[in-house]
């Protein structure tokens, strides 16, 4: 027979089981970010951070190009 706490009771085993299960993960991602990932070198960072900016310049003026030629044909084609 179901008595009134029941609910009750579920409610707090479940709000209690998700509380463990959020503490486990906790625990377990600072295990793995401390003792499992290769974090890269200050020199390894810094080159590759060159390299993205060296990209990214490269990138946007190849954008700016992109922009200024059609600009140019489309004002050629619209004074006509």
């Amino acid at each position: 027979m179901k008595n009134r706490f029941d609910d009750f009771n579920l409610y707090h085993f479940t709000k209690k089981a998700i509380m463990e299960r959020l503490k486990l993960y906790v625990i377990e991602s600072y295990n793995e970010l401390v003792n499992k990932v290769t974090w890269p070198t200050w020199s390894n960072l810094q080159s590759s951070t060159i390299v993205v900016l060296v990209a990214s310049i490269i990138l946007a003026l190849m954008i700016f190009l992109m922009d200024v030629v059609s600009k140019t044909v489309l004002d050629q084609i619209y004074s006509l």
